[in-house]
């Protein structure tokens, strides 16, 4: 494992650390399990990460790409639930039983670590994509992912399906999917947050990617 990679990872698994000790704060404080899904969907929001990393390792080792298909299916089920995280600030200020400023801080938490475990997981996969079929295809295929990401977020907070589903209802799942993909016009709200969540996520990930290409752009400038 690179050093970057590790330090990563070992940032993240720090950030939700934290956002667990601001959660068992926050029923110390006042109700016990108050907010409990948000650590649900933490550990949800992990699952792509590690699938991420178990095909960026097997690649890295060799292994044919039609070998880690399987892994990547499983990546891209899991993969909208975190950025999901985002939009559970839509709960903030439906509880009184504690300071909002510290309810916005606990949210913000969570909505960023699983934004950046998502980022991170795109990222790994990006660098297999490209290592497979090169630099275009990678950002085609990032594109598509953050897609994918908004669309699953939209399905998971409109319509209450989870990734699961996709598995133990796979019929009513699909047939919800159809008649949205099949005629996106005559479903605003599906159009409307599958864009615009697109284009945050995209944004997001175009920031944070400037970033991690810094070392590299400062050490061939010197």
């Amino acid at each position: 494992m690179s050093d970057r990679r590790a330090l990563a990872l070992a940032a993240l698994a720090l950030a939700s650390v934290f956002c667990g000790a601001l959660l068992v704060a926050r029923w110390v404080y006042s109700d016990p399990g108050a907010y409990r899904f948000l650590a649900w969907n933490l550990f949800l929001a992990w699952i792509p990460l590690v699938a991420a990393v178990g095909v960026y390792d097997m690649q890295h080792r060799g292994i044919r790409l039609r070998r880690l298909l399987p892994l990547g299916a499983l990546w891209l089920l899991f993969l909208p639930n975190a950025p999901y995280l985002l939009t559970d600030l839509i709960h903030l200020g439906t509880r009184s039983d504690a300071p909002l400023w510290f309810d916005l801080v606990l949210f913000s938490a969570f909505a960023w670590t699983g934004a950046f475990l998502g980022f991170l997981s795109i990222y790994l996969m990006q660098v297999v994509v490209g290592r497979a079929r090169g630099a275009l295809w990678s950002w085609g295929f990032v594109g598509a992912s953050l897609l994918a990401s908004a669309f699953g977020i939209y399905l998971g907070r409109s319509l209450r399906w989870n990734s699961w589903d996709f598995v133990v209802r796979p019929e009513p799942l699909l047939s919800d999917v159809w008649a949205r993909l099949s005629d996106p016009l005559a479903h605003p709200r599906t159009l409307g947050m599958t864009v615009a969540l697109t284009a945050l996520l995209s944004v997001m990930y175009l920031v944070l990617y400037a970033f991690a290409q810094l070392p590299a752009a400062e050490r061939s400038a010197r």
